[in-house]
């Protein structure tokens, strides 16, 4: 599995959003965008990282980011799980996990102690000019997003 480096090109991508829109990495030219993966919608630690997503996004979008989600989640599931925790930033449906995999988010990991294939709970900082600024991987759902407030100045 390839891991992304700052510097690298962010992989581009068109994926379909919570809504039902297709949403693509280049339309966002010109803003630096956080894009996270997380393993699945609804399950204690993603809505732990996305409602922090959500009550710090006001802040990252005074500082000029856009926040994306991208998990292989079925739409549908991502519509509801926008609705429940009341989120207000688009949740992308990669269901075949290629998007994932381009960005070294999906492949081995452990869990609770056993080694399965799956999403690797990752986050992307990716500049204005759609290149890696940075790529955090096996991040924590709880505190990743203080710190990486912390991280990018914004704290």
């Amino acid at each position: 599995m390839t891991r992304l480096e700052p510097g690298d090109l962010a992989p581009a991508f068109t994926l379909v959003d919570d809504q039902g829109d297709r949403v693509a990495l280049r339309s966002y030219k010109g803003t630096p965008v956080i894009l996270y993966a997380y393993p699945a919608a609804m399950t204690p630690g993603c809505t732990t990282q996305a409602c922090d997503f959500r009550d710090s996004l006001a802040s990252l979008t005074k500082a000029g980011y856009a926040v994306l989600g991208i998990s292989p989640d079925p739409v549908a599931k991502l519509a509801e799980f926008r609705e429940i925790d009341h989120l207000t930033f688009p949740l992308l449906s990669d269901p075949d996990h290629k998007v994932l995999e381009k960005y070294g988010a999906y492949g081995e990991k452990k869990l609770y102690g056993k080694t399965v294939v799956g999403v690797i709970r990752s986050t992307f900082v990716i500049d204005a000019q759609q290149r890696i600024e940075r790529a955090m991987y096996a991040v924590k759902a709880t505190g990743h997003v203080a710190k990486l407030r912390r991280d990018l100045g914004l704290d």
